[in-house]
């Protein structure tokens, strides 16, 4: 892409108000990006969207739940009424769960799916035609437990093989329409992703969260995807140990299995 790409581009982003959403947020903004930021939490959105315009940023801080499909194609038509077009969605908005299969309740899967899959689905179902005549770009943030099993999280990794199909198939049913599609797989990142995770119940879990390698910032993920969209990268790997756990799973899956059952083994004595 040329230099000054961003220039006069609008993104939306979903989960906007905290985490990587925030984060590539503010990294837009640094690149001349009108940015829609998209969010349930109220008190946060309208904090975040006041600072944006405060420092002369076009922002649009919108009420949005992505597991409702008129809130998505709501808060579409008014990111297309303010600015008139949509060139980068951003699918941020997620949850996880922690616990073994055997003990979590059914709704828990059905919850995950709903956020994770289905708002990605609604939200790029509602801006496609925007994003077609603008030969934009969709980013989904994805996760290695889309491509590989994830002990303990077997709801999470569900929702994230789905998006992987979905979105690896969709640019194949897009690139001829100049639409490019990029999966990011950020690994351990320090958000609040993990102190909302639910448990077997579908209650917020209080289980101290089982991770492999040291955990990447927001800010550093968020430079990461500027440079993956400027190169039209088809996926976007994170960290050493993502990076690592990628291409082991890829080459060896049963090794990967042996490995990170290894390293996941706490969860199964809940």
């Amino acid at each position: 892409m040329p230099h000054g790409f961003f220039q006069d581009k609008v993104a939306v982003v979903t989960g906007g108000a905290s985490g990587i959403g925030l984060a590539v947020c503010r990294e837009f903004a640094t690149h001349g990006v009108r940015i829609a930021m998209l969010d349930m939490d109220d008190e946060a959105l309208g904090k975040i969207s006041k600072e944006f315009s405060e420092k002369g940023i076009p922002t649009l801080g919108i009420l949005c739940d992505v597991t409702n499909e008129e809130s998505c194609k709501t808060a579409m038509d008014k990111v297309l009424d303010e600015y008139g077009q949509i060139d980068i969605l951003f699918n941020n908005a997620g949850i996880t769960q922690r616990g073994v299969f055997e003990k979590t309740k059914t709704r828990v899967f059905r919850q995950v799916m709903e956020v994770n899959f289905f708002g990605s689905l609604y939200c790029t179902k509602a801006a496609l035609p925007a994003l077609i005549r603008a030969k934009g770009i969709i980013i989904v943030n994805e996760s290695i437990a889309g491509v590989a099993p994830l002990l303990g999280r077997t709801g999470y990794s569900a929702s994230k093989h789905a998006l992987h199909g979905m979105f690896t198939s969709l640019r194949c049913e897009l690139r001829h329409k100049g639409v490019h599609v990029m999966i990011v797989c950020p690994g351990f990142i320090r958000t609040n992703l993990q102190t909302r995770a639910l448990g077997f119940d579908g209650r917020i879990t209080t289980r101290e969260q089982t991770k492999v390698g040291s955990e990447d910032t927001p800010e550093n993920v968020a430079r990461q995807i500027i440079k993956g969209i400027e190169k039209k990268r088809p996926i976007l790997v994170l960290t050493f140990m993502g990076k690592l756990g990628y291409l082991v799973s890829r080459l060896s899956p049963g090794l990967y299995e042996h490995l990170m059952t290894r390293q996941f083994k706490k969860e199964l004595d809940e």
